[in-house]
C-alpha cells in the first residue's frame, strides 16, 4: 500500500498527527508526507490512499490547504481520509474537506477531528487520548 499524507499546521499539532499516523501506516506499507507548499495539485504522487489534514482557520479550512484541495486534478476514484482540528467550541470543517475532494470524484474512506484543548490545560493542545484516537483512525486506511 502507498500512502500519501499532505497537512498543514501552524501551531506543530497537524504536524504532530501526521508524524504519528505515517509511523502506523508504514507499519502497512510506503508513506509519503508533504504539505502544501511541496504538494503540487496537478501532479500528486500516486497512491492508493490520500491523508489529507488540515487546521480551521478563521471560520473555514486553512487557506494553503482548501486551495490544494480544490485544485487537485488526475485523483479520479482515488481514496482518501480527512483529519480536521479546530478550537473548542467551534464546528468541525470535515463537511467542507469532503465537498472539495468529493468534486475531485474521489472517494472517502474516513474521517477525524480533534478539537484542540479538549482536556487539556492549553487552548491549543491535542486532548490527551489523541493517539488512541488516532490509531483507531489508522486502522480503517
Amino acid at each position: 500500500m502507498k500512502y500519501v499524507i499532505v497537512y498543514w499546521s501552524r501551531f506543530g499539532n497537524n504536524r504532530k498527527l501526521a508524524e504519528h499516523l505515517a509511523i502506523q501506516l508504514g507499519k502497512k506499507g510506503e508513506v509519503e508526507i508533504l504539505t502544501p507548499e511541496k504538494a503540487d495539485p496537478a501532479s500528486m504522487p500516486m497512491a492508493d490512499l490520500y491523508v489529507f489534514s488540515a487546521a480551521a482557520e478563521k471560520f473555514s479550512i486553512q487557506s494553503d490547504m482548501k486551495k490544494l484541495m480544490k485544485n487537485l486534478m488526475n485523483l479520479e476514484g482515488r481514496k482518501y481520509a480527512i483529519i480536521n482540528t479546530h478550537a473548542l467550541g467551534f464546528k468541525n470543517w470535515l463537511g467542507r474537506m469532503d465537498k472539495l475532494l468529493s468534486k475531485s470524484n474521489m472517494a472517502k474512506v474516513a474521517e477525524i477531528d480533534f478539537r484542540m484543548g479538549d482536556g487539556t490545560d492549553k487552548g491549543n493542545g491535542l486532548p490527551p487520548d489523541w493517539e488512541k484516537r488516532l490509531d483507531g483512525f489508522a486502522a480503517k486506511l
